[in-house]
């Protein structure tokens, strides 16, 4: 499950950063980047091995 989450956050952060380039994702891009960093974070305090 945590590796799921680690890679829904991973594509969460490239669709924002394709979104911020193109300007075309409106701010609803950046609210997945919230919630792709809160999972990241989550991730880091719970420290779980990223294998």
């Amino acid at each position: 499950m945590s590796n799921l989450l680690y890679l829904i956050a991973v594509v969460l952060i490239i669709f924002w950063a394709v979104g911020f380039f193109a300007y075309s994702a409106g701010g609803i891009i950046h609210v997945l980047l919230v919630i792709a960093l809160i999972a990241v974070i989550l991730r880091v305090i719970q420290g779980k091995d990223p294998v």
